[in-house]
């Protein structure tokens, strides 16, 4: 069996589009306390398709508002300016990559569990008073590693997932381990560094399904849990959808309980058909 190296995937990744400005501009003020509602609507409004996104969740019938929303201004005061630089993140990131084709991979559950992922990871990261707006694009970007490795390499990924159809309870990382000889996370971590992300963003990508147990980085384990969730919820919408391993530890670390995680979820899939919708998925 011919399995992929690092260095094809790199080649693969050096290939891809640059993020949007914009973006990349949201990105970097993640953490950013002093930036504005007006400074962030500024940075959207450059865009005209996050724009009109963002105009779109605003209008939507889960904030129920009487008269259209026609303004980014209007928008911020509809959605607040978390959900705001949030949904205009995802439309950026979800605008990078087309529909891999041949591969097997569907697109839009893909992108349906990643916006339920980063839901759920801003929610947590909220009730436990960490940076929610970071969370989110942990919790966005978790798994893009496999968009990459089904869209540059489509047949070798459909053999992934003909190994999962024909051991059910065996995991995604676990079938590209075994097909390819590397998994989501790694490549994942490979693209973080390429689009110049915070190093721990790639950490966090690289570790969410093999956490250490003497891990102090709160982020990490945090997108371990979101994912979790979102995997739980069935928010992918997919019948094959399998629910991960916990770490335990991970769960203790950030004092979890039943009173914390129910509220959160809820939140988080209450938002999440409004979201998906807004971003065509």
């Amino acid at each position: 069996m011919n399995l992929l190296t690092t260095p094809q995937v790199l080649a693969e990744i050096r290939d891809l589009p640059a993020l949007p400005a914009a973006v990349m501009e949201l990105m970097l003020s993640l953490g950013d306390g002093d930036a504005s509602a007006e400074q962030i609507a500024e940075k959207i409004s450059r865009d005209q398709a996050l724009a009109a996104k963002a105009l779109r969740l605003a209008n939507s019938p889960f904030y129920g508002m009487p008269r259209k929303v026609s303004s980014l201004a209007e928008a911020t005061s509809v959605l607040g300016l978390r959900m705001l630089r949030s949904v205009a993140t995802a439309a950026g990131l979800t605008g990078a990559f087309t529909s891999p084709t041949g591969s097997g991979l569907d697109f839009r559950a893909f992108w349906r569990h990643s916006i339920g992922t980063a839901l759920c990871a801003q929610e947590l990261a909220s009730a436990l008073d960490l940076d929610a707006d970071t969370a989110f694009t942990l919790g966005l970007v978790h798994d893009i590693g496999r968009l990459l490795l089904a869209s540059r390499f489509p047949l070798r990924y459909a053999e992934v997932l003909k190994l999962q159809a024909k051991q059910p309870g065996m995991l995604t990382h676990e079938a590209e381990q075994a097909v390819l000889g590397l998994d989501h996370a790694a490549v994942g971590g490979l693209i973080a560094g390429h689009w110049r992300f915070a190093p721990a963003f790639a950490q966090a990508i690289v570790m969410h399904h093999a956490l250490h147990d003497d891990n102090a980085d709160p982020a990490l384990d945090l997108v371990h849990v979101a994912d979790n969730m979102a995997h739980a919820l069935d928010l992918s919408q997919l019948d094959a959808d399998l629910v991960p391993p916990l770490s335990l530890a991970a769960w203790s670390r950030l004092r979890l309980d039943e009173a914390v995680c129910a509220p959160v979820m809820q939140r988080a899939e209450m938002q999440h058909r409004a979201v998906c919708e807004a971003l065509g998925m």
